[in-house]
């Protein structure tokens, strides 16, 4: 996808920010089956949360409210808190390339750094508390809306 045509893409998207505060935990894989055990250190299934499981380690996106609740679960798992979710409300086809990337590289010209989850049909940023009003004023640049 050329520049010109992710401006486009990107002036017709909506980026909504999610109220909520979020926090990133790491967990070992046997202190994903330990939590497991337990159905009351669950993520409630009305919050918006995420689970990815790869070979290195289960990382888990939890709202504060979910992640005070799984707290005493966690056990020494590696924590990073205070992230806001913003979302890219354009549904992508696969086939489109660079999005992503555009998004990112204005973010890193501006220092604010990110990370990055993608959905089925929408991607997504994790960007900081602090960085949050920086991120927008960048974004807005792009985007006809921010929310």
């Amino acid at each position: 996808m050329a520049e010109d045509d992710i401006k486009k893409t990107l002036s017709g998207t909506r980026v909504e920010v999610a109220p909520e505060t979020f926090t990133l935990v790491s967990l070992t894989g046997e202190s994903w089956f330990k939590l497991l055990e337990n159905p009351e250190l669950s993520p409630r299934m009305t919050a918006p949360f995420m689970i990815l499981k790869d070979r290195f380690e289960v990382t888990l996106l939890l709202d504060e409210t979910d992640f005070r609740a799984m707290r005493p679960g966690l056990g020494e798992a590696r924590v990073e808190n205070g992230f806001r979710l913003l979302t890219f409300d354009v549904e992508l086809d696969f086939s489109v390339v660079g999005f992503l990337a555009f998004v990112t590289a204005k973010l890193a010209e501006a220092r604010i750094p990110v990370v990055a989850l993608s959905a089925f049909s929408r991607d997504h940023l994790l960007i900081k508390q602090a960085d949050l009003a920086g991120a927008l004023r960048v974004l807005g640049e792009f985007v006809d809306e921010l929310c």
